[in-house]
């Protein structure tokens, strides 16, 4: 008899293991780790996942009280190295273990047990997507030679349309009226088949020109350099990490193209995450010009259906590479033997909902499970990184960092102009464009070539303030300022969503909504007044697209737009942080921030850090064809480290001031740092609760060497979505067990009514 390590889908802090229960003889060849099972538990039905098959029970039952598997209701969907991430998972980010096995489920494929509340009973309910089989149909042998009868016209017709070969059912129904039954008649006669053939969903095509990826005539040294580290980690199936840190344009994704080559040959297969959808396109273009139908593709704006087909293409072996954003790391790809992390840097690969995991760090776990190689890639590598390759071993594994300082060819880095915009102010220059950035866009304009203009705000204007009494717009279900969108009138909430109309307040451009004053200001630049005012710069004949969170609602944008930008033959490219990395557009020889500072002056440790990652990534989008590009940086501090490095191209200048201070505040990568938030709607509940699990943390760290705990205090958004939030901020050693410490605490501290506790270890999202 065989057992099976049960993780219960039932997410609560309270069950922190799995449950052993027994495998029936009938289910024997169906129960595998990865499988989705039902079980009884607490005298009720529930869904469960088998994290392990066992020849004994566990240590913790007896073998004549453990009860059986009732039912296999999904085909495994990971294997037992997935399996142990998924456990290491719910410990390191001190979250339900139901939750942390839940990215690596088939997509559309989930079920769950609900409570029927009339009767009390509970009913077991699924999700509805999974494969389409679609009816082809097509001639037999006997039907090649078939006369039908001279007044069977349809019949005739439909014989003709098959003649090419098989056609599709619905495509018959509508060439033909009654196929249907035409069809039916034939098949019982033996002249047509029909048969049942899986339709593939998500494998969409682009016309990006950056999309194909020729093979060069030769390597860069970097480019060598960076294989050959690849090619030893890999040999070595340790779950080694190779960081690349190649300037913008330096070829990162050919070595990644050539790494992967290498790897599918051996008969394994890859992993490859961006950090954002508007690369996805791009991307997959480059990788199917190289590797053909053997790409898979994930990322959220495919429908349930759509990502379950790709999926499954990785499940059953059909592709070997898959290429996605951060939640593509879980795909099911066989016999893994590579991952890549292109612009690792990046925080769109922090989860910012439970389980709130780091794809870097789970990543380098998998390939640590799955005996396998990690390569992360950057023209800006994170100080975590660095700082991992400083050290040359990390948790276990080899870190090795490779440079590739050069761009391949004739193409060269390009030159950075820094404009200070409190002296262009002072020369009476009012408009969001500074006079050098004003020439150098003409100038683009008269040589039809392309430029890029980078803005980290959405809307019109950042706020409206009133100049008599101050009042600016809030919205009533956050503590956050009302963005005024010009184009459609409309006052919106970026943290919760919510939009008014101008009616619904007093005319936001001429009256204040407290004191009534006609002085109502905007205070700051969105994109849309960037465009507005970029058509009154620019002569006609130049396109303008306008990228950002707006303009990419619809499924699809990203790649339209990007698409239109490419077909171009001279066109400004206005956007928000999307569109400052991983884009490839030889005709770009213009870059402008029209804002440096924005991210700058955030409360956050990491501002300088991400304000240098950003604009180092954004001035890479020039010059990478033939022709020199430039860049213009228009900032109020002109003299910040971030500032500067980017100006000079030289790393060093900013992790100087960066290293220093992050050291002497005891901010990562020289700790460890967790954000636990506590949130609710009533708002003494909220308190009350914050400080005691403050009062718990401390309790527990008392004494240990390089613990602190700050807080409870307010978040900087101390209200969302009419919730108030409240946080602890707990800093800890690097090698800590920090989400096992604060797992405790949360499940010491037990559930209460309309209060929830939210825990994120190695946070990045500190507001």
């Amino acid at each position: 008899m065989r057992y099976a390590q049960v993780v219960l889908d039932i997410p609560t802090r309270q069950l922190d293991g799995a449950f052993c229960y027994v495998i029936p003889d009938e289910l024997a060849l169906e129960v595998r780790v990865g499988a989705t099972v039902l079980v009884s538990f607490s005298r009720r039905a529930a869904v469960g996942y088998v994290v392990e098959e066992l020849d004994a029970p566990s240590d913790s039952v007896a073998g004549g009280k453990i009860l059986p598997i009732e039912r296999v209701l999904a085909e495994s969907a990971f294997d037992e190295a997935r399996a142990r991430v998924a456990l290491w998972m719910a410990k390191e980010y001190a979250c339900p273990l139901s939750e942390a096995v839940r990215p690596f489920l088939a997509p559309g494929q989930g079920y769950r047990v609900r409570k029927v509340e009339e009767s009390g009973s509970w009913e077991l309910q699924s999700d509805s997507s999974g494969p389409v089989d679609e009816r082809w149909v097509c001639l037999t042998e006997e039907g090649r030679t078939f006369e039908p009868r001279k007044t069977a016209a349809r019949q005739r017709v439909l014989l003709s349309a098959l003649a090419e070969g098989p056609v599709r059912m619905a495509e018959l129904s509508v060439l033909i009226s009654g196929a249907a039954g035409v069809v039916k008649a034939l098949e019982a006669r033996g002249v047509v088949a029909v048969e049942a053939r899986r339709r593939v969903r998500g494998g969409e095509e682009t016309t990006l020109s950056s999309a194909r990826a020729a093979r060069p005539e030769r390597l860069t040294s970097g480019q060598r350099e960076a294989l050959h580290a690849i090619s030893s980690a890999c040999a070595a199936a340790q779950g080694d990490v190779v960081v690349v840190d190649g300037v913008t344009g330096s070829g990162k994704t050919e070595v990644y193209l050539q790494a992967i080559e290498e790897t599918i040959a051996q008969g394994k297969g890859a992993l490859v995450l961006v950090p954002e959808i508007s690369l996805t396109a791009q991307t997959v273009g480059r990788f199917r010009s190289r590797f053909g139908d053997d790409v898979a593709i994930l990322h959220s704006r495919l429908s349930t259906g759509e990502r379950f087909d790709q999926w499954d293409l990785a499940r059953r072996g059909e592709a070997h590479v898959v290429v996605g954003a951060r939640s593509a790391l879980f795909a099911p790809v066989r016999n893994l033997g590579l991952i890549v992390i292109d612009e690792e840097h990046e925080w769109t690969y922090k989860q910012e909902s439970s389980p709130r995991y780091h794809a870097r760090d789970v990543a380098a776990r998998l390939a640590s499970e799955a005996g396998c190689a990690l390569v992360l890639g950057s023209a800006t590598p994170s100080l975590e990184s660095l700082s991992r390759c400083d050290r040359g071993v990390w948790r276990g594994a080899t870190w090795t960092r490779v440079s590739m300082p050069e761009r391949p060819g004739t193409a060269m880095l390009p030159r950075v102009r820094i404009v200070d915009m409190a002296q262009q102010f002072q020369q009476g220059n009012r408009s969001v464009f500074s006079k050098p950035l004003v020439e150098a866009l003409q100038a683009v304009a008269e040589r039809r070539e392309k430029a890029v203009l980078l803005l980290n705000r959405r809307g019109f204007a950042t706020f409206l303030m009133c100049r008599d009494c101050g009042c600016v717009p809030e919205c009533p279900h956050c503590s956050t300022s009302l963005t005024y969108h010009e184009r459609t009138h409309m006052l919106m909430c970026h943290t919760c969503g919510r939009s008014w109309p101008q009616r619904a307040f007093p005319d936001p451009t001429t009256s204040c909504p407290n004191c009534g004053s006609r002085y109502m200001a905007a205070f700051g630049v969105g994109t849309q007044r960037v465009e507005d005012e970029l058509r009154m710069v620019l002569p006609e004949g130049v396109d303008i697209i306008r990228m950002d969170a707006d303009t990419t609602r619809a499924k699809g944008a990203h790649q339209r737009l990007l698409e239109e930008f490419d077909a171009s033959d001279c066109a400004v490219l206005v956007g928000t942080q999307m569109i400052a990395k991983g884009l490839d557009f030889p005709e770009v020889t213009l870059v402008g921030v029209v804002n440096a500072d924005t991210t700058l002056k955030m409360p956050d440790f990491r501002a300088a850090e991400r304000t240098y990652e950003l604009l180092e990534q954004v001035a890479g989008r020039a010059g990478r064809g033939e022709r020199a590009g430039e860049v213009i940086v228009q900032t109020y501090w002109a003299g910040h480290p971030a500032i500067q490095a980017v100006a000079r191209h030289d790393r060093d200048l900013f992790l100087a001031a960066e290293e220093a201070d992050r050291r002497e505040g005891s901010y990562p990568p020289y700790s460890r740092l967790a954000n636990v938030t506590v949130w609710g709607r009533d708002a003494a509940s909220v308190r009350r609760l914050s400080e005691a699990l403050g009062a718990s943390v401390r309790g527990k760290v008392d004494g240990m060497a390089g613990w602190e705990v700050l807080g409870p205090s307010d978040c900087a958004k101390a209200k969302a979505k009419d919730n108030y939030r409240r946080h602890v901020l707990v800093k800890a050693p690097e090698d800590s067990n920090l989400g096992e410490l604060l797992g405790t605490c949360a499940r010491e501290l037990g559930s209460h009514a309309g209060v929830n506790i939210a825990i994120d270890v190695d946070a990045y999202d500190l507001m």
